[in-house]
């Protein structure tokens, strides 16, 4: 239910021993509930937890570092120590590592997204919706709800960790005709779409027409684009069987990239090993290589060549998320810049971490940053947790250190490269370490039993390649998925709280 309240609090100060707990007075006061004609209000608290007594955590985002904190907070603070909200469209984690494997089929989507309602210390308030801005000053934050009402969150502690977006460029037609591989929407339509050519040209007597349906361009040399076309390559070469109209010759994968090397977090020796299996499947790799112009029937290279296709999607890299350019504060190659604490300088009770913090690697010497991976994510989220607990007991803070394990990408089927602490491996071995360490990343028995049943069916009863109804009549691209265009201006932001007279702050 939404409420136009908010609570306005006076801080105690603090007490010096460990465990010790904010204590504060405040008092209900009415908050218009439009302004501009967007309606603003607060979200209603769980029923039974007092709003005036407990500091309040802001989460915002649901990936590996949010989970990860918010996990952490669950089990390290007592109920009555404070109150946790976290801020995420959906009441769950989605392991992005095996989006690919939910494209291809090889895993149903729910096997991937793992509730965070399971937990049996579970006690978070999760508003559905997404951040769009946040008032540092006032220490608010503004959310647009699933419903796209735009309510307004007050916070003491803010922990930002909203994730990347898809990359794009300035390239006529992108945005209006490639598909995107970074949620759960897209590996679902974009398998629909994968097997909807193969039906129409399966149908069609027009040779162009099957041709430009036959031929797939995969944009991005990393681990989501050589991922996504590997296992992609696999469903078309096992679903061709089932159509025999459709010569297997006329299905052409192309695999492109700007950078000189496919992979090169791999190295020299893994990256040609990956580039061979892809090779002998039949898979084009262009390397040096990007994207001139894309239509609804054709796609340009920036070499001149043009590939008849209606198959384009682009995984050429991520960026922090929207929400960091409200902040108006420093960043660092777009992303946040936090001290090694995961600590915003110069604001109180600020954290960022994940993909869109820019955190020093100080495993890696000065002037590292993490790379964006999950692995680092997740570690990140409990050091997080664990320093807004410091902040609130007055402890000393701690720097995130962690040595990077390895990489892992899987090909699909007996075909894997893993550089697991150094040691690099190939086919099944490579295979089983790969599996094996998704595996065991998953947070929850059910994810686990659910993932390794879905490998083993797969593996003994194959694909019988049906659309699942994803696929609409009106065509869902790039641009329409991940709501970009939602974020407030750093001014908007502060106009939207002061008109609200919605803030943190004590009065």
């Amino acid at each position: 239910m939404l409420v136009p309240w908010r609570t306005s609090a006076c801080r105690a100060p603090l007490a010096e021993r460990p465990g010790a707990r904010w204590d504060r007075c405040g008092a209900k006061r009415s908050v218009p509930g439009h302004a501009d004609g967007v309606e603003s209000d607060r979200l209603e608290p769980q029923k039974g937890m007092s709003t005036v007594t407990r500091p309040r955590i802001l989460v915002v985002g649901a990936g590996f570092a949010g989970v990860g904190c918010v996990r952490r907070l669950e089990r390290k603070l007592a109920p009555e120590e404070a109150d946790v909200t976290l801020v995420t469209p959906s009441a769950y984690q989605l392991y992005l590592p095996l989006l690919p494997q939910v494209a291809a089929g090889v895993l149903t989507p729910q096997s991937i997204a793992v509730s965070l309602r399971r937990s049996k210390r579970y006690r978070t308030r999760i508003i559905p919706g997404g951040a769009i801005g946040v008032d540092l000053r006032s220490k608010v934050c503004v959310i647009q709800t699933i419903t796209d009402k735009v309510v307004d969150e007050p916070y003491d502690y803010i922990v930002l960790a909203p994730g990347s977006v898809t990359r794009t460029f300035d390239i006529p037609g992108l945005t209006e005709h490639a598909y995107g591989m970074k949620t759960l929407a897209e590996a679902a339509y974009v398998r629909d779409h994968v097997i909807s050519q193969l039906d129409l040209a399966d149908a069609s007597d027009d040779p162009a027409e099957k041709a430009s349906r036959l031929q797939f361009v995969v944009v991005g040399g990393g681990y989501a684009g050589t991922e996504t076309a590997a296992c992609l390559q696999r469903l078309t070469h096992a679903a061709v069987q089932r159509y025999p109209r459709i010569d297997p010759a006329l299905i052409k994968w192309h695999l492109i990239d700007i950078a000189p090397k496919l992979m090169p977090e791999l190295g020299d020796k893994l990256g040609r090993s990956a580039q061979e299996i892809l090779r002998r499947r039949g898979i084009d790799i262009s390397l040096g290589v990007s994207i001139d112009k894309a239509g609804p029937e054709e796609v340009t290279f920036t070499d001149g060549r043009v590939v008849p296709t209606r198959t384009l999607i682009w995984t050429a890299g991520v960026v922090a998320s929207p929400l960091i350019a409200t902040l108006d504060t420093e960043t660092v190659r777009g992303r946040l810049a936090v001290t090694p604490e995961m600590v915003v300088p110069g604001q109180d009770g600020v954290f960022a971490l994940g993909d869109a913090a820019a955190v020093p690697d100080i495993a890696k010497g000065e002037g590292a940053i993490c790379p964006p991976t999950a692995q680092h994510a997740t570690r990140q989220g409990k050091s997080v947790a664990d320093n807004v607990i410091a902040t609130m007991r007055r402890e000393p803070l701690r720097p995130y250190r962690h040595k990077d394990l390895g990489l892992v990408v899987d090909l699909g089927g007996k075909d894997a490269v893993s550089k697991p602490l150094g040691v690099e491996l190939r086919g099944l071995l490579a295979q089983a370490v790969a599996r094996g360490y998704h595996w065991s990343a998953l947070r929850t028995n059910v994810a686990k039993t659910r993932v390794l049943t879905n490998w083993l069916l797969n593996a003994v009863a194959g694909d019988d390649f049906v659309r699942t109804g994803f696929q609409a009549r009106k065509p869902a691209k790039l641009r329409d998925f991940e709501f970009t265009n939602a974020y407030l201006t750093p001014e908007q932001v502060r106009a939207h709280v002061a008109s609200h007279g919605t803030d943190g702050l004590p009065d």
